[in-house]
């Protein structure tokens, strides 16, 4: 998957409330559904665009399917985002100058 496809999937702002909240530990669609004002079909939906995008994964468990995060869904980002670490010292430099100027 590219990195538009991986932005495209993270777009959304459940998923990517989802995404975090799968950050701290492995649930279930129904616990994942807590907090949020959506149906269980719907929860699946946004799940199902996640597991497509290599974001999560799925470990059934009886009758229960646990989700949690595949981190290695977001290498194609790891590239994007070296492109632009350049970008940075520049940026925190002019923050720093700032900050200088203000405190004068």
């Amino acid at each position: 998957m590219s990195e538009a496809d991986i932005f495209k999937v993270l777009a959304d702002p459940t998923r990517r409330a989802v995404f975090e909240r799968l950050a701290t530990a492995e649930m279930t669609a129904t616990e994942l559904r807590e907090g949020f004002a959506i149906s269980q079909p719907a929860m699946s939906q946004h799940l199902a665009v996640l597991r497509e995008a290599g974001l999560v994964s799925e470990r059934r468990k009886g009758r229960y399917v646990n989700y949690r995060i595949e981190p290695a869904g977001l290498a194609p980002l790891h590239g994007w985002l070296a492109r632009h670490r350049a970008f940075w010292p520049q940026w925190i430099d002019q923050l720093k100058d700032l900050l200088k100027e203000m405190d004068q």
